[in-house]
């Protein structure tokens, strides 16, 4: 079975992919010097632009809030793909045709271009179902939506459409744009009957359902007419391309704003996902005919950026990262088991996990139609804990008026409370839940504690469960990438008032965007060059990725990752951040003389260092020892000759 993508292929994918054209589709980047472009973070909110795209590293870095990588952890990033889809997505879109190894996890094995194909398909269906919600056959489509408060330019903002009555509207346009009966099958937008093809979907209202990329993978359909014999709703069916345990209706809008805030609510369907959108609440989802489970998780916590092995990170203080988990559901009883479910899901994220239930049991769409926009935005500001929503729930079940109804409400809470992550949270919870029931304290400290000693009730203190790991690709780094920078321990932050701190760095940048105007002499540096801890690491990973000199002979590109193949975790933060920095130097002409002039500066510095040291030493000695003092002597005219020579070629 194929399972790892080939290092060469990993590496054809990041030169291939510019980064500054897979940005700019997220970020306005304008010119700032010399080859390097400068926009605002995508990742944070900012009025000053501090984030740095330098082309020719393929890097880039904000200097704001921190995030840096590649192309490929841009895309993992923003798009919230693991290691191994965002090569599969950049391939796609550079061309870029990869080749699988044996070993690790299964990979789907597809004919050269024909995920591309279905694709296109889609592309196409989705712009047809667009154009016939606007003719005289679809009338009952729009007036669905009209009653639901959507208008037409609603129905364009999500791509809403209408799939006619017909057996084979669909089949004709696609034919007769070239595409082939079998990749119409392979598509699910056709089904096969004993006559042939025909529609899948006919005179329904329909959803186009994006991936994080914004293709789209497939379509919802909502049912029209009294004489369609079919499922009130019909999604597409497991293909290729649509999967519907990973699928998230809305991702593709709904995605920057998530990773941004650090929040995604989960509604229930499609026009809630609308109303919420509509209404301002930019992080709706929905899962598309199945109840939210462990592969809908794992896409929500990449793009909350909770991507630890364990799926999150516990904070020392007791709290986590993460973000917001809130679900809404109907208040009825179809929505109180999708409730247990997802509490079922929350022990899978580190994120706080609420839950929003309008009083009236009102959706998002019947509250928008009803109350207006701003119900909906307090529907989801007035979120509460899942666990108290789930535990009042079973609470609920028992007459309380009663020692009986007590006593068996206290233990089926019980195992609830020992399932929460933040053990020091625990205690408040008791206190909270004795009384909910009216019981005391200790009862409920009892029962906690016979539940927690029974492990068939059991839960993880912390939550955790065995982490199921992205699929394994050859060359990347472990665990598929370099975690976020704010996971990594940082480097002691220089003295920005320092001139020799400001010279050290200069000269770093310099070296790692321009090593072919480095003069020999830095590679000459001995490894306590730089005064700076933070410089001196970095100038180390260059020692070892060989020197200004393997700079000269490789791309800027391969220059950087060869030096970020040899930095640590915490030193490829510090030299991504170095390598799109912009110089003081705005000239083009005048770049080979500044560069020359910083590094120099430093070799200076570092002999200075040097000859200091050396003189130190001779104080010291005893001239009466000659044999050692004039060895020492010897070394100090040495230094000085070689700082006179430097200072000459200058």
């Amino acid at each position: 079975m194929a399972g790892l993508i080939r290092r060469e292929d990993v590496d054809q994918v990041r030169e291939r992919a510019r980064i500054d054209e897979i940005v700019s589709a997220h970020v306005t980047l304008k010119p700032a010097g010399v080859g390097a472009l400068v926009g605002l973070c995508p990742f944070h909110d900012e009025r000053s632009p501090s984030f740095n795209v330098r082309p020719s590293v393929g890097r880039y870095h904000c200097f704001g809030c921190g995030e840096g990588g590649d192309v490929i952890e841009f895309v993992m990033k923003m798009d919230g793909l693991s290691f191994t889809e965002a090569i599969e997505y950049l391939a796609g879109k550079t061309g870029v045709q990869l080749r699988y190894e044996e070993g690790g996890a299964a990979r789907p094995r597809e004919e050269p271009g024909r995920r591309q194909r279905l694709l296109d398909a889609h592309r196409v269906a989705a712009e047809f179902y667009a154009e016939q919600l606007m003719g005289p056959d679809a009338s009952a489509a729009r007036t669905f939506l009209a009653e639901r408060s959507f208008d037409r330019s609603d129905a364009e903002l999500f791509g809403v459409g209408f799939a006619p009555k017909g057996w084979d509207a669909l089949q004709r346009h696609l034919q007769g744009r070239g595409f082939t009966q079998a990749e119409l099958v392979a598509s699910g937008l056709m089904s096969q009957g004993q006559r042939g093809i025909y529609d899948r979907f006919r005179g329904r209202v329909m959803w186009p359902i994006r991936d994080v990329t914004g293709a789209v993978i497939g379509f919802g359909a909502r049912r029209l007419f009294e004489d369609d014999q079919g499922p009130k709703y019909l999604n597409t069916p497991e293909t290729s391309l649509y999967k519907k345990s990973h699928v998230l209706y809305g991702i593709d809008l709904a995605k920057r704003e998530i990773a941004k805030g650090k929040r995604v609510v989960v509604v229930e369907g499609y026009t809630d996902v609308m109303a919420a959108h509509l209404s301002g609440v930019t992080t709706a989802v929905a899962t598309c005919g199945t109840a939210f489970g462990a592969d809908h998780a794992k896409v929500v916590r990449r793009l909350l950026g909770d991507t630890t092995a364990g799926g999150g990170m516990q904070l020392a203080s007791g709290g986590t990262v993460g973000g917001e988990i809130i679900f809404t559901f109907d208040g009825d009883a179809a929505g109180q088991k999708a409730a247990e479910r997802a509490y079922g899901e929350d022990q899978r994220f580190f994120a706080q996990t609420y839950v929003a239930v309008a009083d009236d049991g009102m959706d998002p769409c019947d509250l928008r139609m009803a109350k207006g926009p701003e119900a909906v935005r307090a529907l989801v500001d007035g979120r509460k804990p899942l666990f108290a929503f789930v535990i009042q729930a079973k609470i609920k079940q028992f007459d309380l008026n009663t020692v009986e109804g007590r006593v068996s409400a206290v233990r089926a809470a019980a195992p609830e409370i020992v399932g929460i992550r933040d053990r020091s949270q625990r205690d408040g919870y008791m206190r909270q839940v004795a009384g909910w029931i009216g019981t005391e304290i200790d009862e409920v400290r009892r029962e906690v504690a016979r539940a927690a000693s029974t492990p068939s009730q059991r839960r993880p203190a912390d939550g955790s469960r065995p982490a199921s790991g992205a699929t394994p690709v050859a060359g990347s780094a472990p665990g598929g990438g370099r975690p976020a920078s704010g996971a990594v321990a940082q480097l002691p932050a220089p003295d920005p008032r320092d001139p020799v701190a400001r010279d050290e760095r200069l000269a770093l940048v310099a070296v790692l965007q321009y090593p072919q105007h480095a003069p020999a002499s830095f590679d000459d540096l001995g490894e306590d060059a730089f005064a700076v801890p933070a410089w001196r690491a970095v100038h180390a990973a260059i020692r070892a990725a060989g020197g200004a000199a393997v700079g000269r002979e490789l791309s800027a590109a391969q220059w950087v990752a060869a030096v970020l193949e040899q930095s640590s975790e915490t030193v490829a933060i510090v030299v991504t951040q170095l390598s799109v920095a912009s110089l003081p130097e705005d000239r083009e002409a005048a770049v080979a003389a500044f560069v020359e002039g910083v590094v120099r500066r430093v070799v200076d510095l570092g002999l200075k260092r040097r000859v200091d040291d050396a003189r130190s030493r001779l104080q010291r000695l005893d001239p009466a020892d000659a044999e050692t003092y004039n060895s020492a002597f010897a070394e100090l005219l040495a230094i000085e000759s070689e700082r006179r020579a430097l200072r000459e070629s200058a």
